[in-house]
């Protein structure tokens, strides 16, 4: 028995609540890492692409492991990941966008003959990334098209994804080449304190699924709603960095953390699951690949035409997250 478990364990009906506070500690200590590896001169598309989607993502990670190392139910996953998914596409770029407006190209960058090379590398970088979306949420559909997944769609969906990390990494290599720079003496330090944090949101998650699954099938926070409860959960880290990195001015990062947080989910929690075990997917699965094949096309069109998502888009895909819970769980 883990010693930190025993102890939280030990305060009974508090626990609960402190494991849930666990999952935000372990959370705020990977987010503060992120920050001083960005003040340190890490570039935002490449902090919200390789680094930031793990930290934000590695709940969902470790729900899909912990959940399949024992006897549970796969559309759960493939629920917690839609939740996550969509979750980000909308609400969680559209708070920021109502807020203080999302503008990847400025306009008066937009309106010079020449848009600085920066700009320009911030905008292709974030097309590529949603035409990902775009890409692993239509191999997931395609692959789903029989009602399952199994072992060997969990294969794929992990091998695209690995591919997708891949190619990410030679690009920041070959980027720091070309610019002669060093990944400097902290990063080891840096990526400790991430590992300490996702050992936090491990343990934490582990013994939320476990005191979830035994309560009793009825009222909203009971087993039924595990897919749904674990996903608002594991936002709470997303949107701390939505609103934050929103409210500082990084549009890119607040867009490449979320985007690249919803690779972590689908495909390869959902693949990792189903190497685990073949499960058949959720009644929610239809709504929420068309609410993420229509949220992905919105940011598209909207940053590749006018370089960011305007106020009155973020309020629009504010509005669409509370159909999807609508059309998902309380009609």
């Amino acid at each position: 028995m883990n010693p930190l478990v025993t102890s939280i364990e030990s305060h009974g009906p508090w626990a609960p609540l402190l494991f849930v506070a666990l999952f935000v500690a372990a959370s705020f200590l990977m987010i503060w890492r992120l920050e001083v590896m960005n003040a340190g001169g890490m570039e935002g598309t490449v902090l919200g692409t390789l680094i930031m989607p793990y930290c934000s993502g590695i709940g969902n990670l470790m729900f899909a492991f912990v959940v399949g190392r024992q006897p549970g139910s796969g559309s759960q996953v493939m629920t917690n990941a839609l939740v996550n998914n969509v979750t980000n596409m909308t609400l969680l770029i559209g708070l920021p966008a109502l807020f203080w407006g999302l503008t990847v190209v400025p306009e008066a960058k937009r309106k010079k003959k020449g848009i600085p090379d920066a700009y320009k590398i911030n905008r292709l970088s974030l097309l590529l990334t949603l035409t990902a979306v775009l890409f692993f949420t239509g191999a997931v559909w395609a692959l789903a098209r029989d009602g399952r997944l199994d072992r060997t769609d969990g294969m794929v969906l992990v091998g695209i994804f690995l591919f997708w990390q891949t190619f990410h990494v030679f690009d920041v290599l070959k980027s720091n080449v070309r610019q002669k720079k060093s990944f400097g003496w902290m990063l080891p330090l840096d990526l400790l304190l991430l590992a300490i944090g996702a050992w936090g949101t491990y343990v934490s998650i582990d013994w939320l699924v476990k005191w979830v699954s035994h309560l009793p099938p009825t009222g909203f926070i009971s087993a039924k709603n595990l897919g749904l409860l674990s996903g608002w959960l594991m936002v709470v880290p997303n949107g701390l960095l939505a609103l934050y990195y929103g409210w500082r001015g990084n549009p890119e990062i607040v867009y490449t953390s979320q985007v690249g947080d919803g690779h972590i989910c689908i495909p390869l929690c959902v693949g990792v699951f189903a190497l685990f075990q073949t499960f058949t997917v959720p009644a929610v699965f239809q709504t929420g690949m068309l609410m993420l094949f229509g949220a992905t096309a919105v940011h598209f069109v909207f940053v590749a035409a006018f370089g960011g998502l305007p106020r009155l888009m973020g309020l629009l895909l504010v509005v669409a997250y509370a159909v999807f819970l609508y059309l998902g769980w309380l009609s």
